[in-house]
């Protein structure tokens, strides 16, 4: 016997949010073996440390640990994890070691819940937050979801910022009575999802000058996922936490141990400079979760105390730049370049980004998208990492989970797609 759901009044968060088109996108992937996919930002299966994971999990569990890793933890996340993580950002290029202090530093579950709760603690619904034009189209859905405003700055076309075009936004922003409204802004500055480029350290410098000359003094948050998965050598620049040109703003640099090390131990983290910010940030997580996962934050501390992580991080960067290689080659073997399409190659991260001939629409919904499809490969449309939802000509591909064969033949039917439609 059926009966009728009662009807439910949804706030106007649940009247309006959608399932994010990154979910969608891992739903095919996994639903359909058959499906190649070169959207969804998974890493490769090969590259996750399973014997590293077993030794210490097996080690945590054992009887007599002081620190119980089967039980809740801290809030803020395990204090050790914190100070090996502030240790790690600082073996970077530029940074300076006494940048990083433990207590700034907050643990998550993945780096992108660290965005989401900062985001929370300062945005309203109808709040704007100044994003890069290409940008990470998860954090543009998650703005959107909040009831927010992404709005571009302006760039080139291999995304880099335009320092005049920035200024520029700002008076128009001062021009519509909307200063009050920018809340946040927000930078991909390693081997960014999407474009694969990084940002200068002149062009954070510049990013730094327009905002203060024009009395923008907003948080700024910069998000290195991506940051460890360089291919030859790490991206010269350091983090805003160690440019002097950035300390009369607040800060927050995003990290993760998701993509570099395992995704589903899901921990990734938060440097927060404003403490104030960053108590409100915890106070939200405290309400959410109170603390993220105890166990697998013991495992990855484990791995980074006994100092496995970096050989664990060489392999990887090793196999993802083989696999970035592959996907390049394919491409540019191919008579892509010959029709109009362009790329860069990539550096660093999973992510090439490709701009077919002004004109041509990659939309979901597009011929050319649907074509893919029923030839058997999936990809990241770009017009979903533009805040305008334009242009439709740009397509995202990731060379991160499927095996070098398999990647090779997805790069061919994506290739055949777009020569058939020509």
């Amino acid at each position: 016997m059926s009966h009728q759901e009662s009807p439910i009044l949804f706030s106007r968060l649940g009247q309006e949010i959608a399932s994010p088109i990154i979910v969608d996108l891992m739903a095919r992937a996994l639903a359909n073996p058959n499906l190649l996919s070169l959207a969804a930002g998974f890493t490769d299966n090969v590259t996750l440390p399973r014997e590293l994971v077993r030794r210490y999990a097996t080690e945590l569990t054992q009887e007599g640990l002081a620190n119980e890793p089967l039980q809740y933890g801290h809030n803020q996340g395990r204090q050790r994890l914190r100070e090996l993580s502030c240790k790690a950002i600082a073996t970077h290029p530029g940074e300076k070691v006494q940048a990083f202090d433990p207590s700034s530093m907050f643990i998550t579950n993945g780096s992108q819940q660290a965005l989401y709760l900062s985001i929370q603690a300062i945005c309203d619904p109808g709040d704007i937050v100044l994003v890069e034009e290409p940008s990470y189209f998860v954090c543009l859905e998650m703005l959107k979801g909040l009831g927010l405003r992404p709005l571009g700055i302006p760039c080139d076309d291999t995304g880099g910022v335009l320092a005049d075009g920035l200024a520029e936004r700002l008076k128009q922003l001062d021009a519509a009575g909307q200063r009050s409204k920018v809340k946040a802004i927000y930078l991909v500055s390693y081997f960014c999802n999407p474009s694969s480029r990084s940002l200068s350290a002149s062009e954070k410098r510049s990013v730094a000058r327009v905002l203060l000359d024009a009395g923008y003094q907003i948080p700024v948050i910069e998000d290195a996922a991506y940051r460890e998965l360089y291919f030859d050598a790490p991206h010269p620049a350091p983090s805003i936490i160690s440019m002097p040109e950035f300390d009369p703003f607040p800060k927050l640099y995003l990290g993760t141990y998701t993509k570099p090390f395992a995704t589903g131990l899901k921990i990734g983290y938060g440097y927060c400079t404003h403490s104030e910010w960053r108590d409100k940030i915890l106070c939200i997580k405290g309400h959410q979760d109170f603390g993220s996962a105890h166990f697998t934050q013991a495992i990855i501390e484990r791995v980074l105390d006994a100092g496995h992580y970096s050989g664990h991080l060489s392999g990887v960067q090793k196999h993802y730049a083989r696999k970035a290689q592959i996907l390049d080659r394919t491409l540019h073997e191919s008579d892509l370049k010959d029709v109009g399409w362009n790329w860069a190659t990539p550096k660093g991260g999973l992510i090439l980004w490709l701009r077919a001939p002004t004109g041509t629409d990659l939309r979901m919904e597009s011929n050319f998208c649907q074509g893919c499809i029923e030839r058997g490969v999936l990809y990241v449309p770009g017009d979903l990492c533009f805040s305008s939802g334009k242009p439709w000509h740009c397509a995202r591909l990731s060379s991160g989970a499927l095996p070098e064969d398999k990647l090779r033949e997805a790069a061919e039917l994506f290739v055949a797609q777009a020569l058939h439609q020509k």
